[in-house]
């Protein structure tokens, strides 16, 4: 096996170094040689050689979709990636109680729910419910935290108004529908309704889903993102200390 050079990193599929990728796309074409030879342009224009098309499927109504294999032209500069993540020790369920118990002497107020109109609350209860994840106990069960799960489709007004009441120290979202940028809006909107209610400095802002990232969370005014595979004992620790760390 060939060196890996960290300076010009490439896709690997079959050898080191030969930039092999999969690609698929739908294109609004009918399914046919003409279609086809617009999609294996459509992948040449996007920095692919040796383009072969391995699969098509007429959807019907004027659409196909495609599965395209080829070798990428581009390379990466490891040492020029940047990664945004949260930096938190993670810490065990007693931990947790302890840590707060012994440094704030209070539950931690977490209010949560799926905002907006979206209706998925598979990773909120994950998170939250004391069932929890894959044997990690939800923030319900912890000592350390009073949690108000308030569901699925709550309005951003709806929901601040809920942390205000109970006077949260945590707000915490989860956004899985991602149509049109629906979870970006949705986001920017409830930290402009806390920013107008002069209470964002006064809240964690915790968001979750399968599209979430701590880069995109800090982009749209959050404190805090989680993506997939988090577990409640991640959120759990670094809600924990940064509370803390807030009221200290």
């Amino acid at each position: 096996m060939s060196k890996v050079r960290l300076d010009q990193i490439r896709p690997y599929g079959d050898t080191m170094d030969d930039g092999r990728v999969q690609l698929s796309f739908t294109l609004p074409l009918p399914g046919g040689p003409r279609a086809e030879a617009a999609a294996l342009l459509m992948a040449a224009k996007m920095g692919l050689e040796g383009c072969q098309i391995v699969y098509s499927h007429d959807l019907g109504v004027d659409f196909t979709f495609f599965v395209v294999y080829g070798a990428s032209t581009h390379s990466v500069d490891v040492s020029s990636v940047q990664v945004h993540e949260i930096e938190t020790h993670t810490m065990e369920f007693s931990e947790v109680n302890d840590y707060v118990a012994q440094e704030l002497g209070r539950p931690i107020i977490v209010v949560g729910a799926t905002a907006g109109s979206d209706c998925h609350t598979v990773g909120l209860d994950a998170i939250l419910n004391m069932k929890g994840y894959n044997g990690d106990p939800g923030l319900e069960r912890y000592s350390a935290f009073q949690v108000h799960n308030l569901g699925a489709q709550v309005e951003n007004e709806r929901l601040l108004a809920k942390a205000l009441s109970v006077q949260a120290d945590v707000v915490l979202i989860s956004q899985v529908v991602t149509q049109k940028e629906a979870h970006l809006k949705n986001l920017t909107h409830f930290v402009d309704l806390a920013e107008a209610e002069k209470v964002r400095d006064q809240l964690l802002l915790v968001v979750g889903g399968p599209r979430i990232s701590h880069a995109l969370a800090k982009e749209v005014g959050f404190d805090g993102g989680f993506g997939p595979g988090t577990t409640p004992a991640t959120v759990a620790s670094y809600i924990a200390q940064e509370i803390v760390a807030r009221r200290s």
